[in-house]
C-alpha cells in the first residue's frame, strides 16, 4: 500500500508545525538562503500596561497557518496578480530570538544579533513581536547598512526618551531610532488623542524631523496623499503595531486604541510603500493573543504580513 507522502497530501493548515506560513524552518543562522526570513522576538517587558505579546509569535505563526497556500501561490483578481508563487518565493522561518525573563538588554542584543544573521545573508527580515521596544534592537542592527526611512503605523508615538531611567521600553523606540544617525527620518501614522503623548514628544518628534498623521488626517489625504509626503525612492523601515488598528478588528493587543485604521487602507498605504522605494524591513508588534478570543487580531497580522511580503517581493 503507499504511504500517505507517495501519493501526494493536502497539506491543511491544521496539519503540521506551525512555522510562518509553513515555510521552511532554519535552525542554522549561518545558512539562510532566502529572500525574507521570519524571526519571533517573544519579548514583553517593556510593555506598560497588559502584558502577554511574547505569545505574539506563536499566535501569529498559527494563524499564518490559514494563508499556507498551497502549491500555486496566491492569486489576487483585483490585481491580476499571483502573489507567492510556490516556484520562486522564498521564505523561511527562523524560530525564536532566545528571551532571558527581566532581563531587557540580553534580550534585546539576542534579538539584534537575529536580525544582523538575515542581513548578512541579504533576506529581508521580518520580526514578529512582542512588544514594541522589540524595534530598537531590528533598528540596531542596520547600523552597517544604507540609511533608512521608519514608517510606523501605531497609535502611540513612542518618543519618550526616558520616564524613571527607562530607555528600552515600548514607550522608547522610535526616539531610540531618531537618534540614529542612519535613520534619515521617520512617518508616523495613526497617532490618535488620549492614547498618545505630552506635546513635548510631539515637539521633539518633529524635531528630529517626524511627520505625524493621525488616523483622520491620512483619510482626508487620502492613501495617494500620504504616500507623496512620504521619501521617495528610500530605504523603508516599517514597524506596525497591531493597536494601529481600530480594536473592532484587532482587540488582541495590551493597549487598545479606539478610531483606528481598517485593513485595506493600510494593505493600500503599503502596497503603494513597496512601489515607493524598497522596504528593507518590517516588524509587527504588540499582538497580545489572550485578550482576543476569536483570533481575529492574529489572523489580521498574519494576512497582513502575508500580503505585504507579497507585494515587496512583486515589486522587486
Amino acid at each position: 500500500m503507499a504511504h500517505q507522502h507517495e501519493s501526494g497530501r493536502l497539506n491543511l493548515p491544521f496539519v503540521g508545525i506551525c512555522t510562518f506560513g509553513k515555510n521552511p524552518y532554519v535552525e542554522d543562522w549561518d545558512k539562510i538562503d532566502a529572500d525574507v526570513a521570519v524571526l519571533g522576538a517573544p519579548f514583553d517587558l517593556g510593555t506598560q500596561w497588559r502584558s502577554g505579546a511574547r505569545f505574539g509569535p506563536r499566535g501569529i505563526r498559527e494563524a499564518s497557518t490559514l494563508f499556507s497556500f498551497g502549491h500555486a501561490g496566491a492569486y489576487d483578481h483585483e490585481d491580476d496578480v499571483t502573489y507567492l508563487p510556490a516556484e520562486t518565493t522564498r521564505i523561511v522561518d527562523l524560530g525564536d530570538a532566545d528571551i532571558v525573563h527581566t532581563d531587557t538588554m540580553k534580550s534585546h542584543a539576542n534579538i539584534e544579533y537575529g536580525v544582523r544573521k538575515i542581513l548578512a545573508a541579504n533576506a529581508l527580515p521580518v520580526v514578529l513581536g512582542g512588544d514594541h521596544s522589540v524595534n530598537i534592537p531590528c533598528i540596531n542592527a542596520f547600523d552597517g547598512v544604507e540609511p533608512i526611512h521608519i514608517v510606523q503605523i501605531d497609535a502611540h508615538l513612542d518618543f519618550v526618551d526616558e520616564r524613571h531611567g527607562v530607555r528600552y521600553g515600548h514607550g522608547n523606540p522610535m526616539r531610540r531610532a531618531a537618534e540614529k544617525p542612519y535613520v534619515t527620518g521617520l512617518t508616523q501614522l495613526g497617532i490618535r488623542n488620549v492614547s498618545s503623548t505630552a506635546k513635548e514628544g510631539y515637539d521633539d518628534a518633529r524635531r528630529y524631523g517626524s511627520d505625524i498623521l493621525s488616523v483622520r488626517q491620512f483619510r482626508k489625504l487620502g492613501v495617494d496623499g500620504t504616500l507623496a509626503r512620504v521619501p521617495e525612492g528610500a530605504r523603508y523601515y516599517v514597524t506596525i503595531d497591531i493597536d494601529g488598528f481600530d480594536p473592532s478588528i484587532a482587540p488582541g493587543t495590551g493597549t487598545p486604541s479606539h478610531g483606528g485604521f481598517y485593513y485595506y487602507e493600510m494593505l493600500e498605504f503599503l502596497d503603494g510603500l513597496a512601489k515607493r522605494g524598497k522596504i528593507v524591513g518590517l516588524d509587527l508588534v504588540e499582538v497580545a493573543p489572550d485578550y482576543d478570543p476569536t483570533g481575529s487580531t492574529t489572523t489580521l497580522a498574519a494576512q497582513l504580513l502575508m500580503n505585504v511580503i507579497g507585494r515587496i517581493l512583486h515589486y522587486r
